[in-house]
């Protein structure tokens, strides 16, 4: 049966906003009779205005090699907001020849007035961010590949990081334009054990990417999500990254988990009634883990939504190049919609947001809303 994904995006916007992204995602492939998972008690719900302050994480661990500029800071004029939108269309092909007029933009269900459009004239500032924990360390050469070939597709003002988290936080490289610096940071990638997902997330949004300027801001994490070893909950993340304006592009690796231990749960669930007795030990930590995989893969699909970003899931390490290069052309023909809200209160509040085109055909993908200045 599929394991209920949580709803604490719903959650976010509070009573008032009354959002919820539906999670049924479809699972990627079917399980035979041997295969059934054990039923599971659904993840109760969780309200993000009752959780408070975050807990304490760790500080990021910069390395000597940093790389800037003031002036890459730009500050943004509070009453205005950019929305970067990605549009489809039917097949799923990317859409760049829209103008301003072919847009519309809700805040709250009430339409805003265009102030203005740009595609590719928007910098972006990327972070790659490699989960180097035990379930991906065998393939870092892999990632690296991916990441070399991604860097050398963004353009000129486009400035890009590195952050690996295992037990650990830690950047790697600042932002930078230089290609080169990026591709020794590569080099400093190094495995560790267990897996802080939720912690690596909130320290990018709160202490990489600072204060919100007028860059468009990606973060494009490889990792399956599982974490036992955060002190931050996945709510907290999302809300922060929410409050950075950061879409979160995720390639996750849970397809490749999966297929492994199903392979492994039939070769232990095909020998004789003697040996699966035997091994009903390993048999159900395969389907408690494969379990596991599935709901983490709902709670990463809800995230990426949530924030306008897109969640893959390569089939093998070998097609992380392919993936990459898919997310490098998302941000190349992605549109940044500007507005100046018509609410003009100071409230701090969360405005949720809806970007429509004039052709149904057409499908925008962008965050979900943002959190008005307050003061």
């Amino acid at each position: 049966m599929r394991v209920q994904g949580f709803r604490w995006v719903a959650l976010l916007v509070s009573a008032a906003l009354l959002f919820s992204i539906a999670s049924g995602q479809r699972k990627g492939q079917r399980r035979t009779a041997s295969q059934a998972k054990p039923a599971a008690t659904p993840t109760p719900k969780t309200a993000l205005e009752s959780m408070g302050a975050p807990p304490p994480v760790p500080t990021l661990k910069k390395q000597p090699e940093q790389e800037v500029s003031p002036g890459d800071v730009v500050s943004v004029d509070t009453t205005e907001v950019m929305f970067p939108v990605t549009v489809r269309d039917s097949n799923g092909h990317l859409v760049s020849d829209l103008t301003r007029s072919d847009f519309r933009v809700f805040e709250d269900n009430s339409q805003q007035p265009l102030s203005d459009l740009a595609l590719r004239q928007v910098p972006v500032d990327v972070v790659l961010m490699v989960d180097s924990s035990s379930s991906v360390a065998k393939n870092i050469d892999d990632f690296r590949r991916a990441a070399e070939g991604f860097a050398d597709k963004l353009q000129a003002d486009d400035r890009i990081s590195l952050i690996k988290f295992d037990d650990r936080v830690e950047l790697l490289l600042d932002w930078t334009k230089s290609r080169f610096q990026f591709h020794r940071a590569l080099t400093r990638i190094e495995p560790g054990v267990f897996t802080r997902f939720n912690d690596a997330l909130l320290l990018a949004s709160k202490d990489h990417f600072g204060p919100v300027t007028k860059s468009r801001r990606a973060a494009i994490v490889l990792s399956d999500g599982l974490d036992k070893r955060s002190g931050a909950t996945l709510e907290t993340a999302l809300q922060a990254l929410i409050r950075s304006q950061v879409a979160v592009y995720i390639v996750s690796n849970t397809q490749i988990s999966r297929a492994e231990k199903l392979t492994e749960l039939d070769t232990l669930m095909g020998g004789t009634a003697a040996a699966v007795k035997f091994n009903q030990v390993n048999i159900d930590r395969l389907k408690l883990e494969i379990m596991a995989l599935d709901q983490s893969e709902e709670n990463l699909a809800q995230l990426a939504q949530a924030t306008g970003g897109r969640l893959y899931k390569p089939t093998s390490f070998d097609a992380l190049e392919s993936t990459y290069a898919e997310v490098a052309d998302e941000l190349r023909h992605q549109y940044a919609l500007y507005f100046t809200p018509l609410n003009k209160a100071r409230d701090g509040s969360f405005r949720r947001v809806r970007v429509e085109t004039i052709n149904p055909a057409l499908h925008p993908q962008t965050r979900i809303g943002y959190f008005a200045p307050k003061g």
